[in-house]
């Protein structure tokens, strides 16, 4: 599990870093006016169906009702059920990108409300008209990358959205030095954005072909159960997601508060990428192997080693990112239109928003025993209460502290949603967490606290150089 654990997280971490090498480049070309909040609301439009397809979401289902077929009807039934799904979900796609497409004027307003009546509205309506090919290429990516997760082949899942970074970010670079300006770099980036999700695709039919055949669309009723479940898990494992975009919501009337949120949110998602997507990719098929079999210790297994890993990697990050935050922001985003007051305004972003960091992987490493058990109501019914909370705080402190409050908003909701996960499970079926993890969870919360206070001590050299006199020629 752990060999599995990491190669997913290897691939996360890639995919991740060169994801700051694209937003660093999109804050030097955009900086943070209207032109880069345009942008990003489009792409965080694009950004939202891509991780509730995803990031644990189908594959939450999928992986279960596959194991399932597979196991009680063979590898040709298991295949042609995958071949329903593959071609369901990729008709549901294409039209929905269709209805979106024309109905892009009122999607852009409900997601950013403050710009009506401004031409920042028409710039993002244009820019996330120019994505939507992406989202005919979404469905069909997710459910070859849960069918090749669901057959332990985790390698090619895990490195294959690096083609989506790699294009944009080998268009970027031309526009650097081509020099173009804010609003048509913008246009050219949103289109480049399809053409990333057409190579992602390519290498999952070139490498995964034959395990969804024959390909048909279907609304059967094991079709029918098998979205009423998937539906609600996709919605339950993207709250990180719908926070932002609750956030968003709100913070859209607000000059640059998108972007500061935006790019503040980027650094949170490098830790919470790679230890949640890994507990959605690898614990899933692992607990529902073992929930299967009736085995309670590789039960407690599975859920210790991930909720140890998970904690590992968490605590430390939430604690790096509150101490490191303003050096952090100025090394990867303040270049070009990017200025030192972006950079004040996004690391005070980033400190509430950590916060809730270890909240949103609390919730990846739980949801998991939910979904193993084909239960994803509770965590889709924890997730809207926890945007629930998100927004109605994020309107009293958006107004009283600015950007800040909408993440420190943004974080008390993720709590809500890890709370009423804890609440929920230990009530029906119990946490099984064996003998090593309680002596190893102290520890780790030690030694997290220590490292704190070793960044905090060397926090002085990261900070701003002074600024030379011009010298004066005798």
């Amino acid at each position: 599990m752990i060999r599995s654990f990491i190669t997913v997280s290897s691939g996360t971490l890639a995919s991740r870093l060169l994801g700051f090498v694209r937003d660093s480049i999109i804050a030097a070309l955009l900086g943070a006016g209207p032109v880069a909040d345009a942008f990003l609301v489009a792409f965080q439009l694009v950004n939202v169906v891509r991780r509730l397809l995803s990031e644990g979401g189908l594959n939450a289902a999928l992986v279960p009702a596959w194991l399932r077929v597979r196991e009680a009807d063979g590898a040709i039934a298991a295949a042609a059920f995958a071949g329903r799904v593959l071609g369901t979900v990729s008709a549901a796609l294409i039209a929905a990108a269709a209805l979106i497409g024309l109905l892009m004027p009122l999607v852009i307003t409900a997601l950013a409300p403050g710009f009506a009546g401004s031409e920042t509205l028409q710039l993002a309506v244009n820019n996330a008209r120019l994505m939507l090919p992406y989202l005919a290429f979404a469905g069909p990516v997710t459910v070859l990358m849960a069918l090749l997760n669901a057959q332990g082949r985790f390698a090619l899942t895990a490195f294959s959205p690096l083609l989506f970074n790699i294009a944009l970010i080998a268009v970027m670079a031309v526009l650097l030095g081509w020099r173009q300006d804010a609003t048509g770099a913008a246009l050219i980036m949103a289109a480049t954005v399809g053409i990333a999700g057409l190579l992602q695709l390519s290498i999952l039919v070139l490498r995964g072909g034959g395990i969804a055949t024959p390909l048909r669309i279907s609304s059967d009723g094991e079709m029918r159960g098998f979205l009423g479940k998937a539906v609600p898990g996709m919605i339950a494992s993207s709250g990180p997601q719908l926070l932002m975009v609750a956030g968003a919501i709100i913070a859209s009337s607000s000059p640059s508060a998108v972007s500061w949120l935006y790019f503040a949110n980027r650094l949170v998602e490098l830790p919470l990428g790679i230890v949640g997507v890994a507990m959605g990719t690898v614990l899933i098929p692992q607990l529902t192997r073992a929930l299967r079999g009736d085995d309670s210790a590789a039960t407690a297994y599975a859920e210790s080693r991930g909720l140890e890993l998970a904690v590992g990697l968490a605590l430390p990050a939430t604690l790096g990112l509150i101490v490191l935050a303003a050096p952090i922001v100025r090394m990867l985003f303040e270049h070009g239109a990017f200025t030192a007051g972006d950079t004040a305004s996004t690391a005070l972003a980033l400190m509430w928003l950590a916060l809730g960091l270890p909240a949103h992987v609390l919730v990846k490493a739980l949801s998991p025993a939910f979904f193993a058990r084909e239960d994803t109501l509770t965590p889709l019914m924890a997730t809207l209460k926890g945007v629930a909370v998100a927004i109605v705080l994020g309107i009293v402190l958006g107004q009283l502290y600015g950007a800040s409050g909408i993440a420190a908003a943004i974080a008390l909701g993720a709590w809500s949603n890890a709370f009423n996960l804890v609440r929920k499970g230990a009530a029906t079926f119990g946490f099984s967490i064996d003998e090593a993890a309680r002596r190893r969870l102290p520890r780790i919360a030690v030694a997290a606290i220590a490292m704190a206070g070793c960044c905090g001590s060397g926090r002085g050299s990261c900070r701003r150089p002074p600024a030379r006199k011009a010298l004066r020629r005798p």
